[in-house]
């Protein structure tokens, strides 16, 4: 069983990723951690991020390991745990640049599939391009999404005290880049179930896509 959740940034991917395949028993995967760790190692390495072909270059460079338990999912970078450093706000600002590049996604998306083939239980896989591009062949594909104005307030509340407008104007500008890249834009694959966030609880989300996964289990 593959389940592809996609959908922009504050909708509740991670968080309704993680718990619905906790719940079911299926593996996990951040798709979005993958290209926070490949730009981590750019950032690090001092790859100029304002230079596609540099970074093209050097995209076949950093082993990147992805632990897939959803209780305790884990990111690694040349054996380094970077699950911490590839949240900060250094990272956030430069993600869109080095995932518009070709060669990045294309490393990226073959190291995402044979993850999913190798997922013995089935697998959760969260991201923007999952439905689309990465598992076009899913069981069961949701798009998530909420209100500018939603996504910005659970943003701003993982950062602790970030600002909700200047938030809400990273997220809006996170999107356009997102969704206007030549390479596996962010959109909503024609087969998949959108769920609007906006005015549920995490909870609420949670056991609406378990509710569609035990319907599709139980109708294959």
């Amino acid at each position: 069983m593959i389940v592809a959740i996609d959908g922009p940034a504050g909708t509740g991917k991670s968080s309704t990723s993680k718990a619905v395949a906790a719940q079911l028993g299926l593996s996990y995967l951040d798709t979005g951690a993958q290209y926070r760790a490949i730009t981590w190692w750019m950032v690090n390495n001092g790859i100029d991020i304002d230079d596609p072909a540099a970074i093209a270059a050097a995209a076949g460079k950093p082993e990147i390991v992805s632990g897939t338990d959803p209780e305790g999912p884990t990111i690694t970078v040349d054996g380094v745990d970077v699950a911490g450093p590839i949240r900060t706000q250094e990272v956030s600002s430069k993600v869109s640049a080095v995932s518009a590049v070709p060669e990045v996604r294309a490393r990226i998306t073959e190291l995402q599939r044979s993850i999913a083939a190798s997922a013995e239980n089935g697998i959760v896989v969260e991201g923007r391009d999952i439905g689309t591009t990465v598992l076009p062949d899913a069981d069961l594909k949701i798009f998530l999404t909420a209100s500018p104005e939603a996504r910005a307030a659970r943003r701003s509340g993982e950062l602790k005290g970030a600002d909700v407008h200047s938030t809400r104007e990273a997220l809006i500008k996170r999107d356009a880049a997102d969704s206007s890249r030549k390479t596996s834009p962010l959109a909503k694959a024609d087969d998949a179930v959108e769920v609007d966030t906006t005015e549920l609880t995490l909870a609420q989300v949670i056991e609406c896509v378990v509710t569609l996964v035990e319907e599709k289990r139980a109708g294959k």
